[in-house]
């Protein structure tokens, strides 16, 4: 047999792992498949005789191309925040609003997903040596000493890259341990309820005289500026939220809303007595580089 088909043929045996990776350090579905296509190139330049580990080269060589695709985009200030010109139709609240992407939505809607909507947000907000660490250590157990050659600094220093990673990840509540825990069911609740359709579980967790606030990107999104009461707050949220996720925001519960893993919005909330009082959209994206945003 050909020994470009015999190495094409244990390449793919590794194509899908190779994939998450890429996808879980890039949150991109098209520069990932260009990160293994990349590893592609170099493997089949190089050949295999002289490694004796295949799938864990392949996976060097894949940290090494994401880890410069994100310095790339760094010095790029990153991929900027694209926010929909919504023309016509149903005005929607801000919860509802999504992005339109080349890739196949409906697989990187299934790709964000089970990596988690805010992880993917939060790791956005990471160093490219932070996140390549963090994702290489804590989500492929990946060794430090593995994992030094990858992002050019001593095992020591690799071990402190994902350490600073994981408290970003993790955060830093402001509420004690019980007040998060009540105040994150509260969120989780309307979430629910928003996403069934459900207009009575909505009033059951609104105060009264709950207010929701929208700063001008939140309102090109479709929302209104200000709404006061539960019942038009509920009603604007009946059967939305499908991209929206509870997240730590400021170090309380909190709402992020990222269509397919790409931070759109984020809805900060103030509870009393284990009723929402006050919602306040968050679309700008200089306001939102602001927030401290980690996963709850």
């Amino acid at each position: 047999m050909d020994e470009q088909k015999i190495l094409g043929d244990r390449f793919e045996a590794n194509r899908k792992h190779l994939y998450r990776v890429a996808y879980r350090m890039l949150g991109s579905p098209a520069e990932a498949e260009d990160a293994v296509q990349e590893a592609w190139l170099r493997l089949s330049r190089a050949g295999a005789d002289d490694v004796d580990n295949l799938s864990g080269w392949l996976t060097t060589v894949v940290a090494r191309v994401c880890l410069d695709m994100l310095r790339s985009r760094k010095a790029r200030r990153e991929e900027p925040l694209e926010v929909p010109d919504e023309k016509g139709g149903e005005e929607k609240p801000v919860a509802a609003a999504a992005v339109h992407g080349a890739i196949d939505p409906e697989q990187e809607a299934l790709l964000a997903d089970s990596v988690g909507l805010a992880l993917l947000v939060v790791l956005q907000t990471l160093a490219p040596a932070e996140r390549v660490a963090f994702v290489l250590h804590d989500m492929f157990d990946l060794s430090f000493d593995e994992i030094a050659e990858v992002v050019g600094r001593t095992p020591v220093a690799t071990r402190q890259l994902a350490s600073r990673a994981r408290r970003r990840v993790q955060g830093q509540p402001s509420l004690p341990e019980d007040d998060l825990g009540r105040q994150r069911s509260v969120v989780e609740a309307f979430l629910a309820a928003s996403r069934g359709g459900d207009l009575e579980g909505l009033l059951a967790v609104l105060d009264p005289d709950v207010v929701v606030r929208a700063d001008g990107a939140a309102v090109k999104l479709g929302t209104a500026p200000e709404m006061r009461g539960a019942d038009a707050v509920a009603r604007s949220f009946k059967g939305r939220a499908r991209n929206a996720q509870v997240a730590l925001v400021d170090g309380a519960p909190g709402v992020v809303v990222a269509p397919n893993g790409k931070l759109l919005l984020v809805l900060r909330a103030r509870i009393v007595d284990g009723l929402i009082v006050e919602v306040e959209a968050i679309a700008d994206p200089l306001r939102l580089a602001e927030l401290e945003l980690a996963v709850l």
